[in-house]
């Protein structure tokens, strides 16, 4: 990372070792060999030596605050993946769920990748809350058993949870209602659903996964504003021009295109494990439940399963 950077993070675990930031990044640049040639022949140890390959800013242009987006990469174990998205806790479909789950067991999975909508957070959104529904406290209660219960059907299972539109509810509320609290440790979702029992690393929804050489995202920063796709896995093509899966609107498609060198490229957008008519759409929602097998290869290529279940039958 950048020496600055590093600076940063050092002095923020041991400022009592250095005056300052600037002081905590002279030591590293002194470390790095970046301190000139006069300093370079005291080192006989020269591991953290580096050449700056970055423009130094010759135009002395004004501090960025760029951020650089990486992928998250899956560790290459991760090869035999149940892809489940959008159960929204607690109204989640335990047919669909345990139809999936089965599957799962079944096809002896490795890593379960919980791609976004994991709890509803509906008390919290910033659309009118309805009364009747369940308080934030019960989705949270909810949202632990249900990672206990599957930490204990698949003990062995790496388990990630990509956070969607829906999971973010919670950060946005502390933010514009107690912002006093909103970065306490505490009340982000890894503390508060004590993640750490039970083994599932959550990831932030602004990150793009990598399963080999498949992309995994939620999907609401795909379909975004009034596009909203007939086929939501075309209209994932056509954003991001790359093989990639997606949940979010709940409906499973695949959509296939082939380039000039004859390159294929593949998305698909998965099925939900939750209740098909919410409020917000009780009539025509055209939605469907469904989740996704993936299997990666030692090359990165994949093969992608992506199933329908229709009636209580896989499809």
């Amino acid at each position: 990372m950048p020496t600055l950077k590093l600076a940063r993070i050092m002095y923020a675990d041991n400022n009592l070792a250095f005056k300052n930031v600037e002081d905590c990044r002279s030591s590293l640049r002194y470390i790095e060999g970046k301190k000139g040639t006069a300093h370079k022949h005291k080192f006989k140890n020269t591991e953290f030596h580096m050449t700056e390959s970055r423009s130094k800013n010759p135009y002395n242009l004004p501090q960025s605050y760029e951020e650089q987006r990486e992928p998250y990469i899956l560790p290459v174990c991760c090869n035999n993946i149940l892809l489940i998205s959008d159960l929204h806790i607690p109204y989640h479909n335990i047919d669909a769920i345990t139809i999936a789950l089965d599957y799962g067991k079944k096809e002896k999975v490795n890593t379960i990748f919980i791609n976004g909508d994991l709890l509803d957070c509906h008390t919290v959104s910033k659309f009118e809350p309805d009364p009747k529904k369940r308080s934030i406290k019960e989705e949270f209660d909810a949202t632990k058993e249900f990672l206990v219960q599957l930490r204990k059907a698949f003990p062995k299972a790496l388990i990630y949870w990509l956070k969607g539109n829906h999971c973010i509810r919670w950060e946005k509320f502390l933010y514009s209602k107690v912002r006093e609290i909103w970065n306490d440790d505490y009340f982000f979702l890894e503390e508060r659903l004590q993640l750490n029992s039970v083994g599932v690393k959550i990831l932030d929804d602004k990150v793009l996964v990598k399963a080999g050489k498949l992309s995994i995202t939620h999907g609401h920063h795909i379909f975004k504003g009034a596009f909203t796709p007939v086929n939501p896995s075309r209209g994932a093509f056509l954003r991001a021009k790359q093989s990639l899966i997606v949940g979010h609107l709940h409906r499973p498609s695949h959509h296939p295109e082939t380039d000039l060198d004859g390159k294929i490229i593949s998305c698909w957008s998965t099925g939900c494990l939750c209740e098909l008519r919410a409020d917000y759409s009780p009539l025509v929602g055209n939605t469907m439940h469904g989740f996704a097998h993936i299997q990666i290869a030692s090359d990165g290529d994949y093969t992608v399963k992506n199933y329908s279940i229709i009636k209580g039958k896989l499809c």
